[in-house]
């Protein structure tokens, strides 16, 4: 593997979202990522309900 030369200014974009991930997390702590992970988790349930009632439409 090639060593990549290291300059001030330039970072990968992997160290880009570590480095940002990190800071997130000092920021706003354990409750933010267990809130917006719940968030999540609601929004794909609903998705999957609207994706359910579109294969099977309630025939009239």
């Amino acid at each position: 593997m090639p060593k990549e030369e290291k300059t001030k200014g330039k970072m990968s974009v992997s160290e880009a979202g570590r480095r940002g991930g990190m800071k997130t997390s000092k920021t706003h702590g354990k409750d933010f990522y267990k809130k917006i992970g719940k968030q999540g988790g609601s929004r794909v349930r609903a998705l999957i309900e609207a994706g359910k009632k579109r294969e099977n439409p309630v025939e009239a």
